[in-house]
Order: C-alpha cells, then structure tokens, then sequence
C-alpha cells in the first residue's frame, strides 16, 4: 500500500496503481515514469507547473484540475479535464473525487485568504480498487473532512499557507485514515520534517513519514 506512493518533494507525488499517477508535479527529477494521468490542485506555481508537467506527460495523459490551472495549461501534452468541488470522473481507468480545499485562518492580507473557497481549489480522492487515497491539496482542517472515507490521507502541515502540524493533526482525527502522510514541507515554501515530526508525534493514529525520492 504505502510502497506504492512516492513522496517527490513538497506537494508532489507518484502514486503507483493501475495506472502512474502524478499529484501537483512540481521540481521534479529526469527520467521518470511518464503518466497516465496528471492531477493538479489548483493554479499556485509549486502545484501547476507546465514545465514539470511537460516532463512527464505524454499525448496519451489525461490532466485533472481547476479551470485557472487548465488557463496555465494550454498547449501542453496530454488532454486537459476541468474539475470543481464535488465532481466525480473516471479517467484512464481511475476514479476520481475532487473535494473542497481552502483555507479557514490563513490570510495574505486582511479577510484575503492565500486559498479562498470560492477561487474552487481542490484535494482529490483517489480510487483504485478498493484503495481511497486522499490528497488533501492546499487547505486548513475545513468541515467537509469529516465526510471523507478514505485509507490514506496525504495532509499538510506546515502551516503560513496550510494547515498547522496541530491543525493537520486535529483533520486526520476526524478523517481517520488507516495511515496519514504529512506533505507541504522541505521545499523552501514553508515547514520542515520538524513539522512532518510534531505531526507524527500529536496524531495517535498510524503516520508514515516518507523520504524524498
């Protein structure tokens, strides 16, 4: 289950299913498998990234994301599918569920949120078989978690943009996932494994820290 997903720095995973799936490409390495499919949380530079997407993308790929990240995407490699929360899709064999993300508490200026809820940023839920993985996107511990059913959450916690390590922490209490993942940390963004750390230290469920490949 876990050996399946590939932590690539920051937001950005390989999670190894039926399919090669990509979540947020974002300063990724050479030669990696191509995707089947490319998913991307909304239009921020360190989550839609086309040069990174180009490296991986092929005619074949089908890219899921908002309508501002599909803007950013014009000409690329690869079919384009716009998403908005709540819809469902099956693309390339994988079901898909994009769910709300958004922030409650951060703010860039006054009342002015780095994620607001009605700009439709996403998280994704990721079906294959009988696994749910959830990709939280960029988002604080907002109410629509608490209707999530999933074995595997991938949950911020570096908190300035996203969820704290304690707001993270609180989220996967109410999530319940058989196994958390902390991301959003180490790539000069914001956070650092200390983080991903007090996460794993103030979540008593099961939490896998992964090393960066």
């Amino acid at each position: 289950m876990i050996e399946n997903i590939h932590w690539l720095g920051h937001d950005s995973f390989r999670i190894d299913v039926e399919k090669t799936v990509y979540v947020d490409p974002w300063q990724l390495k050479e030669n990696l498998p191509p995707a089947d499919l490319i998913l991307i949380t909304h239009e921020h530079a360190d989550h839609c990234s086309p040069g990174d997407v180009d490296k991986i993308a092929t005619t074949e790929t089908i890219i899921v994301t908002n309508a501002a990240s599909a803007n950013k995407l014009k000409g690329q490699k690869g079919q384009v599918r716009v998403v908005k929360p709540g819809d469902r899709l099956s693309a390339n064999d994988i079901r898909l569920e994009a769910v709300p993300a958004y922030n409650l508490n951060k703010f860039r200026s006054p009342g002015k949120p780095f994620h607001p809820k009605e700009a439709g940023h996403v998280g994704f839920i990721i079906a294959a078989g009988d696994l749910r993985i959830y990709h939280a996107g960029d988002t604080d511990n907002i109410p629509e978690m608490s209707d999530l059913q999933v074995d595997i959450a991938l949950l911020p916690v570096s908190g300035t943009y996203v969820m704290t390590a304690q707001e993270a922490a609180e989220a996967a209490q109410r999530i319940d996932p058989k196994v958390a993942i902390p991301m959003h940390y180490g790539a000069g963004v914001a956070g650092t494994r200390a983080d991903a750390e007090r996460f794993a230290e103030l979540y008593d469920g099961q939490v896998v820290i992964l090393e960066q490949e």
